[in-house]
């Protein structure tokens, strides 16, 4: 009978690493509103009536009102990261996912 040492032919197989699978690069993003600054949330909202197609003032009053929010998703990286960088500039915080 071996004490301690060496394990067995078959527990070493399965002891062996697993091969990593390989990380797919990300290609669609969602750009989410988390939250804004009061002094800008006028122009939020205009901005957000003209990004979402087909709502009206009070919605989007309404939607920057709710946050956190997607705005859009599905979107490229260059598109996301051009509007992110747009609604940061109007005074929110916005994350990709």
């Amino acid at each position: 009978m071996p004490v301690g040492g060496a394990a067995p032919a078959g527990q070493a197989a399965a002891a062996a690493p697993v091969e990593e699978e390989k990380v797919a690069e990300k290609t669609e993003f969602s750009v989410k509103l988390e939250k804004f600054d009061a002094a800008a949330k006028a122009k939020l909202i205009r901005e957000i009536k003209n990004i979402i197609p087909g709502i009206n003032l009070v919605e989007a009053k309404k939607f920057v009102e709710g946050a956190p929010k997607v705005v859009k998703e599905g979107l490229n990286k260059e598109d996301a990261e051009k509007l992110k960088k747009t609604l940061e500039d109007l005074g929110a915080t916005v994350s990709l996912d």
